[in-house]
């Protein structure tokens, strides 16, 4: 890998709660600058080689531990206290408008990218986060998004609706909701990780729950529409996390100009963890995509600023 710099800092969110944030910088001037949000159960230093690769290419990375996970959990009862959608995307525009004047300084493109659960978070961002910042977004990138559960996992109609209700009265009762490790991945050592991770606990609130439910159902159900911009999706066939037939339906739907879909054969659920060369070929799919319009990006503006000469 080339080299890079790694620093762990906080940000402070609008109601002054902090969040854990880690970012990887090339140690020459950078293509193009990504945030990054994670998964249910999951952290921003679970991601194996999938940073380091993009630092490979010059593609700078900030990530953070949302709200509820990670070691931005301080205190057991903060475990998956992530509060409703509007919290959540509001979190994320936060750490953005840390990250757009660093993209303006450098002249280069942001962009925005997410696993599983914040696949779906970040194509919520898309539709609906605020519109002066997502003018500021040049792409997309959803990996294994959460548009719908894959069948054997997916809850029966009356618990979600009971979940639901119960949220409303009692939204900070803590609920764990144990995944299959054995599904993640099929390197069995990534597996065995995963299930021994102190940091990812499984434990979602009411309120946290029915809010990740909800959002993926507004994606499914064409609630929640992304209509314009730049996106990618990356999905493996045989993931039995997320539905691979929900997300390329949805996907399939758009009437986006700039789309790509990018299917797995065999691959599970975390694709930046699959054995061997897998997950270098995923982060170099994600490279690839990202430095091509990044660099059509640099010409078009270096373009204008001739023709203003």
């Amino acid at each position: 890998m080339a080299e890079h710099t790694t620093e762990e800092s906080w940000h402070t969110l609008p109601d002054n709660h902090k969040v854990y944030t880690k970012t990887w910088k090339p140690t020459t001037p950078p293509t193009a600058l990504v945030l990054f949000i994670h998964g249910f159960s999951d952290h921003v230093n679970a991601y194996y080689t999938l940073f380091p690769t993009l630092i490979s290419r010059s593609i700078h990375v900030q990530a953070f531990d949302q709200r509820g996970w990670g070691r931005s959990v301080q205190t057991p009862s903060q475990r998956g206290l992530t509060g409703p959608t509007s919290t959540v995307l509001s979190d994320i525009t936060s750490v953005l408008e840390s990250l757009i004047p660093l993209s303006k300084e450098k002249g280069v493109p942001l962009f925005l990218m997410g696993h599983s659960m914040g696949g779906a978070e970040i194509l919520q961002y898309a539709a609906r986060g605020p519109p002066e910042i997502r003018s500021q977004i040049h792409g997309y990138i959803a990996e294994s998004p959460y548009i719908a559960l894959h069948p054997s996992a997916q809850p029966s109609r009356f618990t979600v609706v009971a979940g639901k209700l119960a949220a409303k009265v009692l939204p900070n009762r803590p609920m764990v909701q144990k995944l299959q490790s054995k599904w993640l991945c099929r390197d069995p050592v990534v597996c065995k990780e995963w299930a021994e991770d102190p940091l990812c606990h499984d434990t979602g609130t009411l309120e946290g729950l029915a809010g990740m439910l909800e959002r993926a159902d507004e994606l499914d159900r064409g609630l929640v529409e992304v209509k314009d911009g730049r996106l990618w999706v990356g999905h493996g066939s045989e993931d039995r996390v997320c539905s691979f037939d929900s997300a390329k339906r949805w996907f399939e739907r758009l009437g986006m100009q700039d789309k790509e879909f990018k299917t797995y054969e065999g691959w599970y659920h975390k694709l930046h963890a699959e054995p061997e060369e897998d997950k270098i070929t995923f982060a170099n799919d994600v490279a690839d995509w990202i430095i091509f319009r990044a660099n059509a990006e640099i010409d078009q503006n270096m373009s204008q600023t001739k023709s203003k000469l």
